[in-house]
């Protein structure tokens, strides 16, 4: 058990957005089964409208050593449990931006996973410095259940924003809903706004159905 494990933040805490309820641990919540890691054959692609019009593909010793970060932040699932003052070790997504710059015209991108789960991100919140394509967490590497080899973290919106086991990123010119959204999920996921379902969405929160 880390340090930031033990701590035990009270229900009053400023930093529990609305709805949400302090968790000491990190419970395993996740759609499909766990896939094997398989080092062989594991790359990390970032395709679509890039500024050079080409794919990019990192194989793993490639994006093991892609420049590393580590921010503090906090993890708010959609089921209303919260760990807060978590430490995230692994590549910014801003380094991936840097590294691939995006089409002008990008607005948005897709982050794909395995077995073709999806999430969809503004690209702001994409290029937020907190958001970390994760290896570790509070200093340990990332368990299979918890999303090895890396998982996105999106600290300032609901986790299902985060997919685990991710594989590659897609630069879009126009939002697309992704898994979770295309089931009723809130297109923007603001957990200080409560966007948790759909039907809470404003006009121009998301695409036309």
């Amino acid at each position: 058990m880390g340090q930031h494990d033990r701590e035990q933040p009270q229900p009053s805490d400023p930093r529990l957005p609305p709805g949400q309820r302090p968790q000491r641990g990190w419970p395993v919540l996740h759609y499909g089964p766990v896939p094997r890691f398989k080092p062989q054959s594991w790359d990390f692609q970032v395709f679509g409208a890039t500024a050079s019009a080409e794919k990019t593909v990192w194989d793993f010793p490639a994006f093991r050593a892609l420049p590393r970060v580590t921010v503090r932040g906090d993890f708010h699932c959609v089921t209303k449990f919260s760990m807060l003052g978590n430490e995230w070790g692994g590549v910014a997504a801003k380094t991936v931006l840097d590294l691939v710059p995006p089409d002008p015209g990008v607005t948005h991108v897709m982050v794909w996973a395995e077995y073709g789960y999806s999430a969809n991100l503004r690209l702001a919140d994409f290029a937020d410095p907190s958001t970390v394509f994760a290896t570790h967490r509070n200093g340990e590497p990332l368990t299979l259940e918890h999303g090895f080899p890396v998982r996105l973290v999106v600290p300032h919106l609901y986790a299902w924003k985060g997919p685990k086991w991710v594989r590659a990123v897609e630069y879009m010119r126009a939002d697309r809903r992704g898994f979770w959204e295309e089931r009723g999920y809130h297109n923007l996921a603001d957990p200080w706004s409560e966007q948790r379902y759909s039907y809470q969405e404003e006009p121009g929160d998301g695409p036309l159905r």
